[in-house]
Formats: structure tokens, C-alpha cells, sequence
């Protein structure tokens, strides 16, 4: 395993997915043992899916212990019910929250069916800050570069909304439904304001479809039509690769 510091990104280049879930849930787990009552905020998605498999072996054997942790999920789609087996809710629950000794009262997601969505956000938003902020964030990336649902645009959004989704962002996500069109359209995010205010911040990218994403996140120029390049003004961020989504970022350094 590689390591590499750039700017104030602590960077594993792993070798491959396996390698870099475990990386990351030793992260995960460390910010989890060290607080009394730790505040993770979670994504959804491939990426993620082996670090909670990881995670909820450590927990099952003991290591690691999520009775007292509360979690924010980054987005949900929209519109979409809980019961849907496309929605984030049941995704966190099939393959996070009913495999470990999390107390479900403390875990909130975006509710996809709220009839007022601005009434929804600013109650998420109020519920993050009423906790004490998050204390370690999971992103993943798009191959477009966005974090959470928040897409190329012309100014970088601070609150949790509603937004609509890139045509590249539907055709990424087509692979989890039967058909491209059943794809959801809108979503509601954590704005990318609620994300830079969590004390740390680890993003997961794995593939050769992100190696571009991830270069210009590090070494580009911080930009709104690049949503992730806005963690280079982060003070804590964890970078964990596998070899192919390092590839373009190691042959520019």
C-alpha cells in the first residue's frame, strides 16, 4: 500500500477494492473507538458496500462497538418511499444498520417522500448541527466529480435540497435498476456546506471510470463544476484508491 500527502490529503493507493474497504474501515473504526458518542455521516452505492461488510464483521466480532453512534446518510433519492427497495433507507438497512448494534433511532436519512422538501432540509440541516456535526464523513465520487448528489454547477450549494440529476449520474446509477428509465431524477442532498463542516472526511474512489475525477479533485483547480475539488480547503481529508483510480493522479505528480 501506497502513501502519499498532498496538500492536506492523506492519500492510500491500495491495490484493489478489498484492500482499499479494509483500509477504509480501519479508518472508520478508529474515529468509532476513539469518541464517546461518534457521529458518522454515510453514502451509499458500490463503493461503500465492502467497508460496511468490513465493519459489520468487526462489529459481530467484538472490535468495534456502534451502540452509542448516531449517522447521517448524505442523500436520497426523490420521490421515492422507505419501503422501496431502490431507495437509500432500505439500502442502509440491508447493508449496514440491521447487521450491527446501531440504534436505529439515531441513524437519518433524507426522507424521499416528504411532501415539503425545503421543510425537510432545513430539519436535517438543524439535526446535524443540533448533534454537534459529523465527526468522520463517507463520500464516494462520480465520474463527473460530484460528492453526494451535489452536481457540476455554477456555484457550490451550502445547504441540504433538492436537486436534479446530471444525465452521467442517472447512466452511473442505471446499473442498480432494471431499466435506465426507472431511474430517479431528482434527489435530496446534504449540501456541500453541511459536508466541509464534518471534522474529518475519507472518500473511497475504486475503478478506472474515476482515475480522471480523482486527479483533477487533487490537483486541479477548485472549482463548482467539479464539486469534490472543494476538499482541497478541508483541513482532514482521507483519500483511500485502488490502483486504477490512482492512475491518472500518479502520473501527474
Amino acid at each position: 500500500m501506497q502513501n502519499i500527502k498532498i496538500l492536506n490529503m492523506d492519500i492510500y493507493i491500495t491495490k484493489d477494492y478489498d484492500e482499499m474497504s479494509k483500509k477504509a474501515a480501519e479508518v472508520v473504526a478508529s474515529v468509532v473507538k476513539e469518541k464517546e458518542n461518534p457521529i458518522l455521516g454515510l453514502a451509499t452505492g458500490g463503493t461503500p458496500a465492502g467497508l460496511y461488510k468490513e465493519l459489520i464483521a468487526m462489529n459481530k466480532a467484538g472490535e468495534i462497538d456502534f451502540s452509542k453512534t448516531s449517522a447521517f446518510n448524505l442523500d436520497e433519492y426523490y420521490p421515492i418511499s422507505k419501503e422501496s427497495d431502490q431507495s437509500y433507507y432500505y439500502f442502509m438497512r440491508e447493508n449496514l444498520f440491521k447487521h450491527i448494534n446501531i440504534d436505529t433511532d439515531k441513524t437519518y436519512i433524507p426522507d424521499g417522500s416528504a411532501e415539503d422538501v425545503e421543510k425537510e432540509s432545513e430539519a436535517f440541516d438543524k439535526l446535524v448541527r443540533d448533534t454537534g456535526g459529523v465527526d468522520m464523513q463517507i463520500l464516494g465520487i462520480g465520474t463527473n466529480g460530484h460528492i453526494a448528489f451535489n452536481e457540476p454547477a455554477d456555484n457550490f450549494p451550502t445547504k441540504t435540497q433538492k436537486v436534479n440529476l446530471t444525465e452521467s449520474t442517472i447512466e452511473d446509477n442505471a446499473r442498480f435498476f432494471d431499466n435506465i428509465d426507472d431511474v430517479p431524477k431528482e434527489a435530496i442532498t446534504m449540501g456541500i456546506g453541511t459536508i466541509m463542516n464534518s471534522k474529518r472526511i475519507i472518500m473511497l474512489a475504486s475503478g478506472a471510470n474515476k482515475a480522471e475525477a480523482i486527479k483533477e479533485t487533487v490537483l486541479g483547480n477548485v472549482r463548482p463544476q467539479l464539486p469534490a475539488s472543494i476538499l482541497q480547503f478541508h483541513k482532514d481529508v482521507t483519500i483511500i484508491l485502488d490502483e486504477a483510480a490512482a492512475k491518472d493522479l500518479l502520473e501527474s505528480l
